[in-house]
């Protein structure tokens, strides 16, 4: 029978237990009229995943198939003419549903629903299949192998989003600091950015990794470590424009409150996560300085197909720290301790289907 990784019940508080995976059998599929049958040859990692088995995220449950990113060939279909349209064609699968167009949120009853390890969606990517409505499929850029395709879908749209959406400075010569860079959301708003035209800066605790985001495109980078580098950031900026326009930010901390020395008036800063504190403090100098903070999560099936179309459009790639060969329960648990390490630098992920159009 078709396989899929899950997570396995053990006794433990949320934010104290670590769920073990296990492998699950899938039943065979049977597709509805406007569903679809993907044959997973990739999938990748986000760190939903990890808290997940960590029971810090909503509705975690168990026996259902892990991850929200994926790619694969669809193989058989229902039997709509929009389903059957997709057969035979390599995709890539929006990671969530709910959430057609409304720029402003899910317009879903449910709200938005993402795939792997929930109650909320039954379905998931790391397995050997699985079935999506024909809605939400795009074709995987031709010139992405499997597990780089695998290795857009949730962190590049939830980069599009906070870059291109909500921040609204992704323009030419227009300056953008990206923080935390080395995760997969992170360098993808790196890249987004840099392919708009903006000026792109970021920080990293490890100089490695600032110079690696270098390589990438990025205009300069600080060491987060050090107490005064907002100082050091504003030295870097050019000139003739010696402020940021937005920061994109997925850690908290004190990031407002080192904005007053680095943005413009009226700047933006776009937070999409949290990691360092579930709390910020909102200062009144930023209130003084009409300084904005927008929140961002995720994205509408129209911002997934837009994000696609440019990763095309542009030839970009995203970065992959590593990746591993099967539903190997040991080589995946090395996945996730990178990841609870920080130590990776782009996409962890999983190669289900050796050979394909994979190139690495």
């Amino acid at each position: 029978m078709p396989s899929a990784i899950a997570i396995r019940q053990i006794d433990g508080k949320p934010g104290q237990v670590y769920y073990p995976l296990e492998k699950i059998s899938l039943p065979e599929p049977q597709p509805k009229d406007n569903e679809v049958v993907i044959t997973i040859s990739a999938a990748a990692l986000n760190h939903r995943d990890l808290f997940i088995r960590q029971h810090l995220y909503p509705g975690t449950t168990f026996g259902v198939p892990l991850l929200a990113d994926g790619c694969g060939v669809v193989t058989s279909t229902g039997s709509s003419s929009t389903a059957q349209k997709w057969k035979g064609k390599r995709v890539v699968i929006n990671p969530g549903s709910g959430w057609k167009d409304d720029p402003e949120g899910p317009e879903g009853e449910k709200g938005y629903l993402i795939l792997g390890g929930t109650k909320m969606n039954p379905s998931g990517t790391l397995g050997e299949y699985m079935i999506a409505d024909a809605g939400e499929l795009e074709e995987a850029p031709e010139h992405l192998s499997d597990v780089e395709a695998a290795s857009v879908p949730l962190c590049g749209l939830t980069a599009w989003r906070a870059v291109m959406t909500k921040s609204g400075q992704a323009k030419q010569g227009r300056n953008i600091f990206v923080t935390g860079i080395g995760g997969g959301v992170a360098i993808m708003a790196l890249l987004f950015a840099a392919a708009a035209g903006a000026n792109v800066y970021v920080s990293s605790g490890s100089e490695e990794k600032l110079q690696k985001a270098k390589e990438l495109g990025a205009v300069g980078g600080i060491n987060y470590k050090e107490a005064d580098w907002d100082k050091k950031l504003l030295g870097m900026l050019p000139k003739d424009r010696p402020y940021l326009d937005a920061i994109i930010d997925g850690a908290g901390g004190d990031i407002v409150k080192r904005s007053l020395k680095v943005l413009k008036a009226g700047g933006v800063i776009v937070s999409y996560g949290m990691t360092v504190s579930p709390k910020m403090d909102w200062l009144m100098g930023v209130v003084l300085k009409n300084i904005e903070l927008k929140g961002s999560t995720m994205g509408s099936r129209k911002e997934f197909a837009d994000m696609i179309e440019f990763v095309r459009s542009k030839n970009i790639k995203p970065v992959i720290s590593r990746s591993i060969q099967g539903l190997d329960i040991e080589a995946l648990d090395g996945l996730f301790e990178d990841m609870k390490k920080g130590s990776q630098f782009g996409k962890l992920a999983v190669e289900l289907k050796a050979g394909g159009s994979s190139k690495l």
